[in-house]
């Protein structure tokens, strides 16, 4: 008796899984596997804030998994050496994934499906991750699109995404026991210090939590909403979805058929897609254009003279510049895992335009840090704040941390939970606390310089200073930067 081997990566779930429901109707004994590879030449390994997800995602996993009578085997180490092995071990003739796309990843499988091939196996992989393959979203030449809002408009006028795939409901099992790693022998929890305590009171990692946070979003109000809300981070008006979505424990499919068969088109549901259309365009960047987390898209930044300041750094990191709605902002992401997508830019423009710090370390900082950190996502969205990415007019986007404190998060909600030394203040200080007259803030208790941290720059200042270094970098000109030839990821 053969097997199919399913490897899951990035597709922790059963629902809309093409690889596992293609394995399900071969009517034979399906090993579903998960491999801990962090051996692989060029891979980002995962952050911190992942793996504490990872950790209680694989549970969720294997406990689905269990119900249907299939055993989840964790293998550490080199994936195709160990899909060497349970091909032995289990007389495997097919092994399935969903694909991903991040460069190494694409690189890996091709060998992975070169290899399996030539031993005469049968190798299929599968589209689980996005609505639309970054291949066959082009423009007139053929090449692909380097502005979102016409990269969306083509997918919209294409096309409808193929519909979710059904949950198999019967496997054959494997008939003998398998060798499994213990999950805890991984220790991807922290232990000393457990900066990870408060992640469980925002989270449940898993299938189960996936579904109910999409249900939550669309039954309870925010969808409708979102258009309105999903700038002001004082209230609930995110999904929350994002590393429901890194991970595959809901696919964009299962979103997008579910908001449009519960749901009217209301501006809420377009502005909510438009972010799903965001996640495709950056995997079609990352795809068609390898190094975007490494080297800048534009290559005159390659000559851009950033600033190496540690110590600055580090006061970022830890939520201690003295702008209230950036430290607001870097303490939630420790906390929690994550950030308020408009509190995402501010901070991250604060860092590459009033520090003028390289955004690779905003990059990594995030890689670590955040529970939904994606390496397309991230590395687009920071390489957009830089200006150094796919962006008509970089050098002019310099947020202000006052007015965008001011603008949308007007009475301070957001401020006084995140950084409650400055809960006392009026709102008419809040975001700019170095401008209360001494008797407000004596009587909110806050002492600048020693409760709270006065500003690490002069934003106006810091402003003109970007500015001219954004100037001078124009025009000139590298040839270092250079498309993809991959082909059709495996």
């Amino acid at each position: 008796m053969t097997t199919t081997i399913i490897w899951f990566r990035q597709d922790l779930r059963l629902s809309d899984h093409p690889a596992l429901q293609a394995a399900s109707e071969r009517n034979l004994p399906v090993v579903p596997v998960y491999i801990f590879d962090e051996v692989t030449p060029g891979q980002w390994k995962m952050g911190g804030a992942q793996r504490w997800w990872l950790r209680h995602s694989l549970t969720s996993l294997a406990a689905s998994l269990k119900k249907r009578n299939l055993n989840l085997i964790l293998r550490r180490g080199p994936a195709l050496s160990i899909l060497k092995q349970l091909m032995v071990e289990t007389q495997g003739s097919a092994l399935y994934w969903n694909r991903c796309y991040e460069p190494y990843a694409i690189r890996r499988d091709q060998e992975i499906k070169k290899y399996f091939t030539q031993q005469g196996i049968e190798v299929e992989s599968f589209n689980g991750s996005l609505l639309f393959e970054p291949w066959k979203i082009a423009n007139q030449k053929k090449e692909p699109y380097k502005v979102f809002t016409q990269f969306w408009k083509a997918c919209l006028k294409g096309t409808n995404p193929d519909r979710p795939c059904e949950k198999p409901t019967t496997f054959v099992s494997f008939p003998t026991p398998l060798y499994s790693d213990v999950l805890d022998d991984w220790r991807l929890l922290p232990e000393s210090p457990d900066w990870a305590k408060a992640f469980a009171q925002e989270w449940q990692p898993g299938e189960e939590g996936a579904v109910k946070r999409l249900q939550d979003f669309i039954k309870g109000g925010t969808l409708q909403r979102y258009h309105n809300d999903r700038d002001r981070p004082g209230c609930a008006g995110s999904s929350k979805l994002s590393p429901h979505l890194h991970f595959g424990e809901i696919s964009p499919r299962q979103i997008w058929y579910a908001i449009h068969e519960t749901t009217e088109n209301t501006p809420g549901v377009e502005t909510f897609l438009s972010e799903i259309g965001w996640r495709e365009f950056s995997y079609s960047l990352l795809y068609h254009f390898p190094t975007f987390p490494e080297a800048p898209f534009r290559p005159e930044f390659n000559h851009f003279a950033w600033h190496k300041n540690p110590q600055l750094l580090r006061a970022w990191q830890r939520g201690m510049t003295g702008y209230p709605i950036v430290d607001a902002g870097m303490r939630q992401l420790w906390t929690t895992g994550w950030m308020h997508n408009r509190v995402r830019m501010i901070t991250a423009s604060f860092l590459t335009k009033d520090l003028l710090i390289d955004w690779r370390e905003g990059e990594k900082w995030f890689w670590d840090t955040l529970v939904d950190a994606d390496l397309a996502n991230n590395s687009v969205s920071w390489q957009w704040t830089a200006g150094s990415g796919v962006d008509a007019s970089p050098y002019f986007r310099i947020f202000n941390p006052v007015l965008q404190g001011e603008k949308f998060d007007p009475q301070g909600e957001y401020v006084r939970r995140w950084v409650p030394e400055l809960k006392g203040l009026p709102a008419q200080f809040i975001h700019q606390p170095w401008t209360a007259p001494e008797g407000i803030l004596q009587a909110a208790g806050v002492t600048l310089g020693k409760t709270y941290p006065s500003p690490v720059v002069d934003h106006r200042l810091a402003r003109d200073i970007a500015l001219k270094a954004y100037e001078g970098i124009k025009g000139k000109t590298d040839c270092s930067l250079s498309s993809s030839e991959t082909k059709k990821s495996n």
